[in-house]
């Protein structure tokens, strides 16, 4: 499920965490072990805010039961209306094999607040696109998932109590927000994809690779750089983008597959939407003059991938 943008946005964060932590740090030691870390955080926070979702969608039995089993029911009381529990999309999600084995082995369940469940459940009766969802007669699969998508995107994600609980339990919210709000509307409309495998193999292999490229070429790629940077100091340029620039060029040089205008464009964003907002321009006229150079000089040969197993 995550992208090759969203590896390089992990690779970013983590060699800014490696930078700004001093090289002594013995977290980082084995760098590769650290970004799997880094992954694994990503999937747990996947996993809890998919399995919030879940519970809020299904706390309609809940409260049905609760309010049934009063000493002496109302008629409400006896006529709550379950349709929400009752989502195919909902059901899709929680009889899928991957996520029911995700939320097991991270033990999400366990650090659900169900006070805070309740809360948000009690907030959706109040909405119109509750009201109207279960007004409708029969299931339509759009409104199933456009009511799921409306609990994540509309009822949790802007609220500050939800905001500061994920915080307490997740100190990658921060880094990773913007990803996992994306990944987990991808996965509204796919729900049959790999929870526990959210990183491919071939993406993984990606990701170990273009860190431990950055690593070992560090000193070679920075000497391919700072003559680009005419009157400005190296020690002066932010440490997040010369990061941003020095990736870009690992791609440049040492993955083949990826055509260069692909690396170009994507790291032009990465330092839009993380650093300055003069980086991005700033980024793109040191890795163009980079690609110019190097071509020119016959360093750099890509391979369509599409036909590199014909060879």
């Amino acid at each position: 499920m995550i992208s090759r943008r969203n590896i390089r946005v992990k690779v970013m964060q983590l060699l800014y965490m490696m930078d700004s932590a001093g090289e002594q740090q013995p977290l980082f030691k084995d760098p590769v072990h650290e970004l799997q870390k880094q992954l694994d955080k990503t999937r747990e926070l996947f996993t809890y805010l998919l399995a919030f979702i879940t519970e809020v969608a299904r706390y309609a039995e809940t409260d049905a039961r609760k309010k049934a089993s009063k000493h002496l029911p109302s008629a409400d009381d006896l006529n709550v209306n379950i349709k929400m529990a009752g989502n195919e999309l909902l059901w899709q999600i929680l009889e899928n094999t991957s996520f029911q084995k995700a939320i097991e082995a991270d033990k999400t369940l366990a650090r659900m607040d169900g006070e805070l469940v309740r809360k948000f459940y009690q907030l959706l009766l109040e909405t119109d696109e509750y009201k109207t969802y279960i007004n409708q007669l029969g299931r339509d699969k759009q409104k199933e998932v456009a009511l799921l998508e409306f609990i994540f995107n509309s009822l949790l994600l802007p609220n500050e109590d939800f905001g500061a609980h994920i915080e307490e339990l997740f100190n990658n919210w921060d880094d990773d927000g913007e990803m996992i709000q994306q990944l987990i509307n991808n996965f509204l409309h796919k729900p049959t994809l790999n929870v526990q495998q959210m990183v491919s193999n071939e993406k993984w292999i990606f990701a170990k690779s273009l860190l431990t490229t950055f690593i070992e070429k560090k000193e070679f790629v920075l000497d391919l750089i700072k003559p680009k940077l005419n009157n400005w100091d190296a020690e002066r340029i932010a440490v997040l983008d010369m990061i941003i620039m020095q990736l870009g060029v690992c791609e440049l040089l040492y993955f083949e597959t990826i055509p260069t205008k692909v690396t170009i464009n994507e790291y032009i964003d990465l330092a839009k939407d993380y650093s300055t907002p003069q980086s991005g321009q700033f980024v793109n006229g040191i890795l163009d003059n980079i690609h110019k150079e190097q071509t020119a000089a016959g360093k750099i040969n890509k391979v369509d991938f599409r036909n590199k197993g014909r060879k």
